[in-house]
């Protein structure tokens, strides 16, 4: 409600193919833009259509490979960009990438916007926020429920796409994927405005499309002085890829077998000669023995298979290359939140709607008041009840309505009301 352009950028791009689904899954991205004169949404745009389109362009090595090395590209194409025009230099983004493919979900991540993930009743986050308080709460030096902590400035970021010619990216995954998981990708723009504790029972008991609306509309109602994006990924029917064909039993090669039996008896035959004193002989016995095993060893050792796709996986993953980051990490999800609805959460929302109609009393707002009394028919019932989920849904359906409403005033008023 703040800014005249929108730094923000996305990308949804489900699989066109089995043969996409299987090699580079469905892919997600949210990027947030910063730089002034339209650098960020220059920034944010490269980023949004430069990272699918490495990423689905790679062939020869493994999703999360070819998902590091898009954002790493697309790094080095917006720095260029900011070095060739005075107005970009040091134009930067943020970027979080979410690839669902059958063994799983992976995620590449520079900065602080979000990938959230919902099951069993909590909410999870899978990234690191590449802010300056994560990163001080992560090495030590400040604890997150301090009064330090809560002085530092959330929206200061230690690392982006764009300012430097390399950017260390963080990989994480893959993460199993069950029926039912839910993933929120999402800008700073929402989460500076709304808590987990907000954003998972929302997330929980709405359709996906009722509830990134919503958190949007609620972002705005708090002030909105970001752009706010926010994607919602519904797992339905999930594939598991299919089992590795089965390895064939080593075998011995009959020719490795006749020469290792060669070589045993003309050992046991050099021996019975050494006893017996013929040195001369035991000589050539023994030498020819020796040749015999010699000849016979690559059938009973085969050379080393080579390392499979699924263990380099683990080894970049683990850290054993690029994968590895600097400083105190732990491993995902790095905060977990209750994802329930609560008689707090349907309180704060009761309050959004006493302010809205208030807020239209005052300023004259054209708000059909029926259209949105008929959503809450029969929420005091369900309150009755305990039905904390059902009235959350009645609840957000009559946000959503208002302020489709509200968007639909002259542009002068729409500043005004939610300016």
């Amino acid at each position: 409600m703040r800014r005249s352009n929108n730094q923000d950028a996305h990308a949804a791009i489900p699989a066109d193919s089995e043969e996409r689904l299987r090699s580079r899954g469905h892919l997600f991205l949210v990027a947030d833009g910063m730089g002034a004169h339209a650098a960020g949404e220059l920034a944010s745009r490269i980023a949004s259509e430069r990272v699918p389109l490495y990423y689905l362009r790679q062939s020869g090595c493994e999703a999360i490979e070819a998902l590091r090395d898009s954002v790493e590209r697309a790094n080095r194409d917006i720095h260029q960009s900011g070095q060739q025009n005075r107005e970009f230099h040091n134009m930067g983004t943020t970027v979080s990438t979410l690839a669902i493919l059958p063994e799983g979900a992976i995620v590449a991540h520079v900065g602080d916007s979000r990938v959230y993930r919902l099951r069993g009743g909590r909410l999870e986050q899978l990234t690191f926020d590449h802010s300056l308080v994560w990163e001080m709460q992560a090495s030590g030096q400040i604890k997150p429920d301090s009064q330090l902590s809560g002085s530092i400035p959330k929206n200061i970021i230690t690392r982006s796409l764009g300012p430097a010619p390399a950017v260390e990216v963080d990989v994480e995954g893959p993460f199993a994927i069950l029926p039912g998981d839910r993933f929120l990708l999402c800008s700073d723009g929402l989460t500076g405005q709304i808590d987990d504790a907000e954003i998972g029972p929302l997330l929980a008991v709405l359709t996906p499309d009722v509830a990134a609306q919503v958190l949007v509309d609620l972002a705005n109602l708090r002030g909105g002085p970001d752009n706010i994006t926010v994607i919602v990924v519904d797992v339905g029917e999930h594939r598991k890829p299919d089992p590795p064909p089965p390895v064939p039993k080593a075998t011995i090669p009959r020719e490795s077998l006749g020469l290792a039996t060669a070589a045993a008896v003309g050992l046991a035959v050099a021996i019975w000669l050494g006893l017996s004193e013929q040195w001369p002989t035991m000589s050539v016995v023994l030498l020819v023995s020796l040749i015999a095993a010699v000849f016979a060893y690559p059938g009973f050792f085969p050379a080393g298979k080579p390392k499979s796709a699924s263990s380099a996986t683990r080894s970049l993953l683990r850290g054993d290359s690029q994968a590895e980051s600097s400083g105190p990490r732990r491993s995902p999800p790095y905060r977990s939140t209750r994802a329930k609805p609560t008689g707090e959460l349907l309180k704060q929302l009761d309050q959004v709607l006493v302010a809205l109609r208030e807020a239209a009393l005052e300023r004259r707002w054209k708000i059909d008041w029926g259209r949105v009394d008929s959503i809450l028919a029969g929420d005091q019932e369900l309150r009755k009840r305990g039905q904390l989920a059902d009235v959350v849904r009645l609840q957000a359906g009559a946000i959503v309505e208002t302020m489709s409403q509200l968007r639909h005033q002259q542009p002068d008023n729409n500043t005004t009301v939610l300016g």
